[in-house]
């Protein structure tokens, strides 16, 4: 199994990468579409905003090769919002492979949303498989996917949000699995065990 997690300078890499060895997985740091080939698997990491983030994504050429990527693909937090259509952080334009726009949490609560939050599953995935509905993942987001047709969990804060998501092969988390502890790793682990 080849896996390869993208570093374009705004990722949560080293989180990423140590849940994956702990997991005893072993995995290709790369930092151009020619990494994509042959892989079996590919991790789209993110922190930050998504107009540097696209940005980033767009000067080394991630932007065009990853919506035509036919091995399954994992967005997480900021990666997940890279799938939709457009943010209204930075009025940018993302990948387009999830429908929506990625929103401004508009809230009383504190924002960003940070902490454990229970997840509800709407859908079956395999990303999910073996993980009880209503489990508690860590998030750290300011903006959010709202809820659609490809929403496969849902959390709730104030407002219902996509947490995880899936569409063919694209799957996304809004929260980080590598810091939500037994759940967050299954979650790697099922992503990790995926066939094509």
């Amino acid at each position: 199994m080849n896996i390869s997690v993208i570093d374009y300078g705004a990722s949560n890499l080293q989180s990423v990468g140590n849940a994956l060895e702990k997991l005893g997985v072993s995995f290709d740091v790369i930092t151009t579409p020619e990494g994509l080939k042959g892989t079996d698997k590919v991790i789209l990491p993110g922190v930050g905003a998504a107009g540097s983030a696209m940005q980033a994504l767009m000067a080394r050429g991630f932007a065009a090769a990853l919506p035509n990527l036919t091995v399954p693909i994992l967005g997480v937090c900021l990666g997940l919002q890279l799938f939709a259509r457009m943010s209204e952080e930075d009025n940018t334009t993302c990948l387009g492979i999830l429908p929506g726009d990625v929103k401004r949490l508009r809230t009383e609560l504190k924002v960003p949303h940070m902490g454990w939050n229970r997840v509800r599953l709407l859908k079956d995935s395999p990303l999910t498989k073996g993980i009880p509905d209503g489990s508690f993942f860590y998030f750290v987001n300011s903006y959010y996917l709202p809820v659609g047709e490809f929403t496969t969990g849902e959390t709730i804060y104030d407002v219902p949000l996509t947490a995880i998501a899936q569409r063919g092969n694209f799957y996304g988390t809004q929260f980080h699995p590598e810091k939500s502890a037994e759940w967050g790793m299954k979650i790697l682990d099922n992503f990790c065990r995926l066939s094509r």
